[in-house]
């Protein structure tokens, strides 16, 4: 997305400092239909834990200054930054935009913020694009090797929606569970992630349960934990 591209011509106000770090995109993959993936420089000195999350904005006049909040998927000791991020086609948004970035354009990045904070072993519950924070949490683990423990349900609508199924599956092994509402696949029977399905996987016991996904998700599974007897501080959802 060259300025060109986007009908935009460098003025005296693109080339004005701005606020926070301009980083350039080193890499862009698509992983489905509607999700991107970014790899982007890593600023001298930033650093994050694993959960977090900074907002991030195009580095030209007109954009620099419509900041989105995306969740880092990389882990801090990497040399480079990375984002997962859902495009919302039609809305005539930042995320559009975005798809349009290419290696080579420039990113704004500001300071870090706290969205989830891993406390200890316990079930990741994961809707759709809400799984970026568990990704970099997961990844951490992995590099420490902690990763025992640890489960992942992770809902998305069809088997077209799932991204990085082999790499969590890697880390995650049987404790891995790819929750479909739609599936051609006979090996992912077709479900919703609601009080029965978590019913099969609390126990109840000392382990946490991570809830990330849209608002209305979040919601109803921190309710169903809650109506299966699962105190609320055992319960980690963005705050």
């Amino acid at each position: 997305m060259n300025k060109s591209d986007r009908g935009l011509e460098q003025t005296a106000e693109d080339l004005q400092p701005t606020n926070g770090h301009i980083v350039k995109v080193l890499k862009t993959e698509m992983l489905t239909h509607n999700v991107k993936h970014f790899t982007v420089e890593k600023p001298a000195g930033y650093t994050f834990v694993s959960g977090q999350a900074t907002d991030v904005s195009i580095n030209t006049a007109s954009l620099r200054n419509e900041l989105r909040p995306f969740t880092f998927t990389s882990i801090n000791s990497s040399a480079f930054l990375e984002f997962i991020i859902k495009i919302y086609k039609g809305h005539q948004g930042i995320t559009e935009l975005l798809e349009q970035i290419n290696p080579g354009d420039e990113l704004v990045l500001h300071e870090v913020f706290g969205t989830i904070t891993y406390k200890g072993p316990g079930l990741f519950i994961a809707g759709g694009a809400g799984i970026t924070p568990f990704i970099s949490i997961l990844r951490q683990l992995r590099s420490e090797r902690k990763l025992a423990g640890n489960s992942l349900l992770f809902g998305n609508r069809t088997v077209a929606d799932l991204f990085l199924h082999q790499e969590l599956k890697g880390m995650l092994g049987y404790n891995y569970w790819d929750i479909l509402e739609k599936s051609d696949d006979s090996s992912i029977p077709g479900r919703l992630i609601d009080r029965k399905l978590l019913s099969e996987h609390v126990n109840r016991g000392n382990e946490f349960y991570y809830v990330c996904g849209p608002e209305t998700f979040t919601a109803i599974m921190v309710d169903h934990l809650k109506n299966l007897g699962i105190a609320k501080s055992r319960i980690i959802i963005e705050e």
